[in-house]
């Protein structure tokens, strides 16, 4: 792995992890629904269940997770030299998994996140995850055709 597809995942998973974060936050201050502490949540974690976290720190953590799914997306494609149709193919399968995290994350909080077996909120996870999904080639495209300096 090289440090220019490093920094090429790190780009693109912060700011499709970004957009997945404002998306479910608009999301939960349209409809109510509790999504966003849901993508955030970490209180089920042993060392974080005795503290507050600020929203901040939170979000770090996720964009961390978003980082990390961004560099391997990137080493993936450019070590297997990944066509353009394959990398859509490529970002969904990575993104996939992420759908069914509701349930354990859902089932494991303390704090008050929409239930089990909320559709409306499974929904808007969705949503939000397949536009995760589809952000990562989109702005891996750029960040290829760019020439250094």
């Amino acid at each position: 792995m090289t440090f220019k597809q490093i920094s090429k995942g790190f780009v693109i998973g912060l700011i499709s992890g970004t957009l997945l974060g404002l998306f479910l936050k608009g999301m939960q201050a349209v409809t109510g629904i509790k999504i966003y502490v849901l993508l955030l949540n970490v209180d089920f974690i042993p060392i974080f269940t005795s503290k507050h976290l600020p929203e901040w720190l939170e979000f770090i953590f996720h964009l961390a997770i978003s980082c990390m799914i961004g560099i391997f997306f990137v080493y993936i494609l450019e070590k297997w030299d990944v066509t353009r149709k394959g990398s859509w193919i490529l970002s969904l399968v990575l993104s996939f998994p992420t759908v069914f995290l509701y349930f354990p994350l859902s089932y494991l909080a303390i704090k008050d996140v929409p239930g089990l077996f909320d559709s409306k909120a499974i929904f808007i996870w969705t949503v939000g995850h397949l536009l995760y999904a589809l952000s990562l080639p989109s702005f891996y495209i750029p960040l290829a055709r760019a020439k250094p300096k």
